[in-house]
Order: structure tokens, then sequence, then C-alpha cells
């Protein structure tokens, strides 16, 4: 497993309920899968030679690599895993073309819509803020800009002005890490009714590859440090295949095993393409909670080449929290260990007793901004009860936030 985060820990302990021998690898000596794994190892996964001398050593049946790009710079060195998967002896997951495309939005906008013809927002690409201004005049406000490399949210602006130009471009230059060569996607805004994440597993049956997909999970991110989402959400039965037709294409077209989740805008019937990521990530952690097998175990399964099946079972809701720039305050460095045992078991306490709640716990209450804190879930007879009680279990794991 390379990559050992909060994701990465349960993913680590789906595989091990399976069989498997996990061994976690991470540039950090405390990484949180390594308390889970049945061997951690820290390395260097950008150095080619460590991480090929790595994988020789250990000769395992299965690399899935699992560090996702906090902002344009490169994690595990991509070329390896390709040398690695050539030679036939070890399975890499996610496919290499896979991992370049989904961390390099031009490329994979370009294979979504030119390619495939599947259906996008009006998009351009700028190399400097002279190139993002040229596109303002004839593309008109608002515009939505990302930078073409990083995870999702991350250097993302809307421009409603003129003056929105610059700002916008050094924030996606600052969140891409390479200023030189940063470039940039600037979107339409087009009117929706939801943002949709379409989890798609695709696994490897006897007459060959399969795609399954998860009901639809609706989202929305509050000022980036948190990320609220539920399932179902609700579509037409017109936009709900569109839905699965976009995902199918896409997901097929990068191929492997595995969880794929396919970001998409609805609007009535209409369904546009908007992002894919090729591995279980933070809008489908409501399926801990509301299918019969999460998006890790899911993953694992596909990857082994094991039945899956997508089956709901409760409508359900998550918040995730994540730590802000203030997270760790100075009252908190003062305290002493009683004290802030006493008031985080307080705040599990009353998040739990929440009806149908439940609690993951990653971070502490000290943290670097935009890492991953909790997960609060819960689920309900319906939707809006799922997020009604999701609200309160978040809010009473704040006070201790």
């Amino acid at each position: 497993m390379l990559g050992a985060g909060e994701l990465s820990r349960e993913l680590v302990t789906a595989f091990q309920r399976l069989g498997a021998v996990v061994i976690a690898v991470d540039r950090h000596a405390d990484a949180p899968a390594h308390g889970v794994a049945d061997r951690s190892v820290v390395i260097k996964m950008t150095d080619p030679d460590e991480l090929t001398a790595l994988i020789e050593r250990e000769q395992p049946d299965y690399v899935v690599s699992e560090a996702i790009d906090p902002g344009g710079e490169p994690i595990i060195d991509n070329d390896a895993l390709v040398a690695v998967g050539e030679r036939g002896h070890t399975d890499v997951v996610p496919t290499a073309r896979s991992s370049r495309l989904t961390l390099d939005r031009e490329g994979l906008r370009r294979l979504a819509a030119d390619e495939l013809g599947l259906p996008t927002a009006p998009f351009w690409f700028a190399g400097s803020a002279d190139e993002l201004t040229a596109i303002t005049k004839h593309a008109g406000f608002p515009l939505v800009v990302r930078p073409v490399t990083g995870t999702p949210g991350e250097g993302e602006s809307v421009l409603l002005r003129p003056e929105d130009v610059t700002p916008a471009w050094d924030r996606a230059a600052a969140a891409g890490g390479r200023v030189a060569n940063t470039r940039v996607m600037a979107e339409t805004m087009v009117e929706i009714d939801h943002e949709v994440t379409l989890l798609t597993v695709r696994s490897a049956g006897k007459g060959g590859p399969r795609v399954h997909f998860c009901e639809p999970i609706g989202h929305r991110q509050v000022d980036g440090e948190l990320l609220e989402s539920w399932q179902p959400q609700e579509m037409t039965a017109a936009a709900a295949e569109a839905a699965r037709s976009i995902a199918a294409r896409i997901v097929n077209a990068l191929g492997g095993r595995g969880v794929y989740g396919v970001e998409l805008l609805v609007r009535g019937n209409e369904v546009y393409f908007v992002d894919v990521s090729p591995r279980p990530y933070d809008s489908g952690l409501v399926t801990l909670r509301s299918q019969r097998l999460s998006e890790f175990e899911l993953h694992a399964r596909a990857i082994l080449g094991l039945p899956v099946d997508t089956i709901m079972i409760t409508p359900g809701a998550a918040e995730v929290v994540y730590a802000g720039q203030e997270t760790g305050s100075a009252n908190a460095d003062l305290e002493d260990d009683d004290v802030r045992t006493e008031r985080a078991t307080q705040a599990i306490s009353d998040a739990l007793a929440v009806p149908e709640s439940d609690v993951r716990i990653f971070g502490h209450p000290k943290s670097y901004p935009r890492r991953r804190l909790g997960v609060a879930l819960a689920t309900g007879p319906n939707v809006k009860t799922a997020r009604d009680r999701v609200y309160q279990v978040a809010t009473a794991l704040r006070k201790f936030w």
C-alpha cells in the first residue's frame, strides 16, 4: 500500500479481513495506516530506485497506490510503477494511466470531452494570468478556475469580475506548487440542481471487465473545512441513466480495477462530467454506514478479483471535518492530558448519543491545515433525517476540535 493516510487505514483493514497481508508504505513514520498494517515501511516514494528496490525485495502480488497529490507535487514515481507493471509479476492498481490522468485535469478533460464526447461545461486552459484574462473577455463571468494538477478543491476560485483574475491565478499557482509551470482550467459555471459522486466499481469477471454502480451520493463543501455527503441523492430516471452511461465510459477508458469516484453536475435530466478519482475518497465515506459494503471493501474486493455488490441498506449522511488554519489553539496546548481526554470523551459521548450515529476519529486537536480530523456518520429512514442527525453528531465533535 503506497500511501498510509487516514483513508488508507480503512483500506488496509478491508484487505486484511479478506486474508491479505498488507505492507503500508509512506514518507512519514507516523502515518495513520502504519498502526494497523501487518508491516510498515518509510521511504521516499518519489525516488525510483528506492521504490523499485522495495518492491523487488517484498515481491508483492499487488501494489496499490493510495497516495494523493496534495497540490501538484509528485508523491510517487509513476514511471517506476509503470516499469513494475510491465514486468508482469506484480499487479499495479490503479493503472499508471489512471494515476497520471486523474491528477492532470487538462489530460483528463481532453480525454472526456474530445475523445469520449462526454458532456461537460465549456472549458479553456491558460498558462498565465494574461491568458486567463483573455479567456474572461470572450467567455464572460462567472468562471470557475482550478489548477490543472492537484486534488479536488485545492486552489479553486470563482471569478465574478475582472479584478478576480490575478488573485485566482495566484491561488491556483500556489496550490500547484510550481508557479513557473502552472496551468489552470477555466470552466463556465452552469446552473445546477446537484453535485453528485457516482461511485463506480470496475471488476474482473469470467466474461471480461464488469462495471457496477452505487446509489448516487449528493455532497456540498462548506468553506473548505467541512464536506457533507448523503446517499441516495434523488435524481430523475433520465439523469440517473445518463450518469451511469458517463461513468461507465470514463471508467472503462481508464481501465484497471477498483472503485472510481466520478464527479458529476446535474440539472434536471442533464448531466455533466467534472472529474474522476481512481480510489475511495471523502464523499464516499457515507458508505461506511449506508451500504452493505463500504467503498473500501468494494475497492479491496475488486482489486483482489472477488465478487462485489453495491447494495445500499439505508439512507445515510456523513460530515467530514478538516483542520483549519487555526486548528490547535494556545488553550489546547495548555491543557493537561487528563483534561484533554475528558473533553474528547465527552464530545464523542455526546456525538454517539444521537440516534443511529457513528464516528471515525482521524486527527488530533492540533493538526496541519486540510488534514481530516474525523467523520460524523448517521443513518435514518430518509435522507433528511440522516442529514439532521449527522449535523448533530458533527456539532458535538467540534466541541473538542
